[in-house]
Parts: structure tokens; C-alpha cells; sequence
């Protein structure tokens, strides 16, 4: 085994371990009660699965902080860094319920069928639904926060951080929409419409726990900082594996934001070499393209260095990000942070 494979295995123990303590989490948090349709819905892609990375993130970064050996500290006591006690799980509950918010709403807007390998929300029951139980879990999430039990002036700053990500989330949705009807987009404006669709939320989760705890606010931006990176790294590997990994691995059609003409910093990258985007894929349907014309298409963007260009994007973004991760204790937390971070880019579903 390589050592990038120990790596690997090691992050994803370590995220299955905490996963399995969120999920046991979440019916405590985000019961099935009256209306029951409305409960169901909103549980539903949760209890479908998933990761759990932004609450991994939140709870590796808060027994970095506390530099406390990994799952050695009950979360829902857990300690702050002025001698209280705060419930880190119920924040990571939270984030977990922001990112199936938006996935909700995400799919309705792009029709899409799958998530996670089951049919989306939207799907399963209907948009009316669908985009109740989003909300649903919106409002939710804030509630969750609060039952964090932190002190109040660490408890608002930690609810002005969902509200700021929340907003910046949908920020982010619209200039992806728009970015669809433009051929101008510049890598500098891809990037920014990342940061706020997809890394916002990984800062969220890296700095909150610092919120929670008490840190000064050198700590937080440093945190947040790593997030953003991360978050923006991840984002660009995710479109990377949306061509290049095959469909039943990745839940929904391979190669679906190139027929949906979405932006990615491939695509942009593309453009600038004079590839004709619109042209790579003639179905303008995702039901209908067939993976000859998803193979066709990914050897052409490698032809010109773009999937490379964005490896290479994410990998930078990273080692940024792990640079970030100096200022907290020297600890097996911290270095799995740093793990965490290589293995957003490395996997391969």
C-alpha cells in the first residue's frame, strides 16, 4: 500500500467514525414529527447518505483546537477554550442541514433526477415538497445552532456566520445560473462564484468551532481561510470527476454540467484555448448523452491542458489552505485537517 493509500484509508476511517456519530445525531436534532410528509422529506437525502465532510471538518477542527487526541472527547460536552462546555455535534448537525438545504433546492433547479443514488426530493415526492422541506431544514439549521448551548456573544457570531453563508450560497446559485448564458466567463469570476456556492460552507464549518470555543479572531480568519480553500479545491476536483468518473459511482449522469453548458474552470480554461464548448457535446439533454460523446469531449479538454489546469488549480488551493493550519496546535488533529484537505483532491468516489 502507497502511502497516499494509507492516507486515504486513514481519512476515510476517521470521517466514517465521525459520520457514524452525526447520523446517529440527526434524529435527535431532526425528528420525524407532524406534518410526517413535510419531516420525511427533509430527512430524506440525510438519511440517503453521504459523506459528512463539512461536519468532519467542524469536528476535527475543534479537537485541533482543544488539542485533544481524535475521538477521545464526548462532542455533544465538549470543552471551549475559556473552561465551559459547549455541543460541538449539535454544530455539526447544523452545517450537515444547511448542505442538505441547498442540495434540495439545488436539484429542483436543475431538474436533476438522482442524488446521492437515490431520486432527488423532487423526485420522490413533489417540488411543492421539495422546496418546503429545504426551507424547512433552512430554518432548522439555526435552531440546531442554538442548542449548541455556547456562550451568547459566541452563540450570535456562530448564527451571523450560517445567515452570511446562507446568503452567500445563494449568491453563488445565481451566478452559476447566470454564468450558463455567458461565453465570457473568466477564470478569476469562476472562482469567486465557487467560493460562494460551495467553499462558504466548508468555512463555516472550519471556523465555528473556533466561534463556539472561544478563539481569538486571528484563529477564526485563519480557519475560514482554510475552508474557503478547501471548499474551492474540492469544488473544482468535483467537476473534474463529473467527467471523469463513471456514472453509478457518482450517482447522477456522467458528464451532466457539460450538457447543462455550466461553467466549470475546465470549460473556462477551454474557451481561452478556442475550444468551442458548446460544440463538444451535440445531445442537449442529459437523459439522452451517451458516453461515447462524454469520452469524445474529456479527450479533447485533455488534449488542450485543461483538466490538467484544474488539478493543478486545486492542488495549489490546498497547500494554501494547509499553510493556514500552522498558527493551531501541533497535533494529530491538525494533521489530519491537513489530510482531509489532500484527500478532497485525491479521491476518486
Amino acid at each position: 500500500m502507497t502511502t497516499s493509500e494509507a492516507r486515504e484509508q486513514a481519512v476515510l476511517e476517521g470521517i466514517r467514525k465521525r459520520r457514524e456519530q452525526v447520523n446517529e445525531a440527526v434524529p435527535d436534532e431532526l425528528p420525524v414529527q407532524r406534518p410526517e410528509r413535510l419531516y420525511e422529506a427533509s430527512r430524506y437525502l440525510i438519511d440517503a447518505g453521504g459523506k459528512r465532510l463539512r461536519p468532519a471538518v467542524l469536528l476535527i477542527t475543534a479537537e485541533a483546537l482543544a488539542d485533544v487526541d481524535p475521538l477521545s472527547t464526548p462532542y455533544r460536552e465538549f470543552p471551549t477554550l475559556t473552561n465551559g462546555i459547549v455541543d460541538m455535534m449539535a454544530a455539526a448537525v447544523s452545517v450537515e442541514v444547511i448542505q442538505s438545504f441547498t442540495l434540495i433546492h439545488d436539484d429542483i433547479m436543475d431538474d436533476d433526477d438522482l442524488r446521492r443514488g437515490v431520486p432527488a426530493v423532487h423526485k420522490e415526492y413533489d417540488v411543492e415538497t421539495a422546496i418546503l422541506a429545504g426551507d424547512t431544514l433552512y430554518s432548522k439549521a439555526f435552531e440546531i445552532m442554538l442548542e449548541a448551548g455556547a456562550e451568547p456573544d459566541r452563540t450570535v457570531e456562530a448564527l451571523d456566520i450560517l445567515a452570511t453563508t446562507c446568503t452567500k450560497i445563494c449568491e453563488g446559485q445565481s451566478l452559476d445560473v447566470t454564468f450558463e448564458q455567458r461565453e465570457d466567463v473568466t477564470p478569476e469570476e469562476y472562482l469567486e462564484m465557487v467560493e460562494h456556492k460551495t467553499a462558504v460552507l466548508y468555512a463555516a464549518s472550519a471556523c465555528l468551532p473556533a466561534v463556539l470555543m472561544g478563539a481569538d479572531e486571528e484563529t477564526v480568519d485563519a480557519l475560514y481561510g482554510y475552508g474557503l480553500d478547501i471548499g474551492r479545491a474540492f469544488q473544482i476536483q468535483d467537476d473534474v470527476l463529473d467527467l471523469t468518473v463513471p456514472s453509478d459511482k457518482l450517482g447522477k449522469q456522467r458528464g451532466s454540467d457539460l450538457v447543462e453548458n455550466k461553467q466549470t474552470l475546465i470549460t473556462v480554461h477551454a474557451r481561452e484555448q478556442g475550444v468551442n464548448i458548446e460544440g463538444l457535446v451535440d445531445t442537449v439533454t442529459v437523459e439522452n448523452v451517451t458516453e461515447t460523446e462524454i469520452d469524445d469531449a474529456v479527450a479533447e479538454l485533455e488534449d488542450v491542458g485543461s483538466i490538467s489546469y484544474a488539478n493543478e488549480t486545486a492542488r495549489d488551493l490546498v497547500e494554501q489552505g494547509k499553510n493556514r493550519l500552522e498558527l493551531l496546535p501541533d497535533n494529530e488533529a491538525r494533521e489530519q485537517l491537513c489530510d482531509l484537505a489532500d484527500y478532497l483532491i485525491e479521491r476518486g468516489y
